[in-house]
């Protein structure tokens, strides 16, 4: 049994502003609403944000894809969301695509609610999720360098940026942008901005795994 399978997989967690938790099929209605409020606000930074938003029944679909996968241990998508969960913020994730200790954070957030910093809370909770629960080696946060408010984030948390590459994120299908990669790696988290915020973590019988509560800045 590896360390992470003892410690358990992290399903919800709770910051100062924030519920960051596995997405559930019964949000579908929330999160639709959102896409569409979003939708032209996403379309320059989202491959995914092309053509015309989902119907509804796409979305359920969606989330009981995120849902299986979360339940697999296959990939980690979370939504952001107020504290009494009435109100989606946005979508973010510790996804599993750059390798076995590794894990890359993406998000974005609603149309009505950026520049509140929300993205970097997220990411500063998740940041502290793949190194003190996970047991990650490095984290990676990736971003079209004309995306000023994205690179904003890695920044703010101490994240070194190693490379811009050409032409690795995908616009559509026949398209692809320019990427910064940002990074952090285990020997460097403790001394990281990251590393002082605060987060109550939990798993998926609602046993604590993190025991603070988080105070973040405002930034992005």
């Amino acid at each position: 049994m590896t360390e992470t399978e003892k410690r358990g997989i992290v399903y919800r967690i709770e910051t100062a502003r924030l519920v960051i938790r596995c997405w559930q099929p019964r949000d579908a209605p929330l999160l639709n609403a959102a896409l569409h409020a979003s939708w032209d606000h996403l379309r320059p930074w989202m491959p995914w944000a092309h053509g015309e938003p989902p119907a509804l029944e796409d979305t359920v679909a969606l989330l009981r894809r995120w849902r299986g996968e979360f339940d697999l241990d296959q990939d980690y998508v979370y939504g952001i969301l107020s504290h009494d969960e009435k109100a989606i913020l946005g979508s973010t994730g510790l996804h599993t695509r750059r390798g076995e200790h590794a894990r890359e954070i993406g998000y974005w957030i609603h149309a009505d609610h950026v520049k509140h910093g929300y993205a970097t809370e997220a990411s500063a909770a998740l940041t502290r999720i793949a190194f003190e629960v996970g047991g990650m080696r490095r984290v990676e946060i990736r971003c079209d360098p004309r995306n000023v408010r994205s690179a904003a984030v890695p920044r703010k948390l101490g994240y070194t940026h190693e490379a811009t590459l050409r032409q690795i994120l995908s616009i559509d299908e026949t398209r692809a942008s320019d990427g910064m990669v940002w990074a952090m790696l285990d020997d460097e988290y403790p001394t990281s901005p990251t590393s002082e915020f605060e987060a109550e973590a939990f798993d998926v019988l609602g046993r604590r795994l993190l025991p603070d509560a988080l105070t973040a800045e405002d930034s992005l």
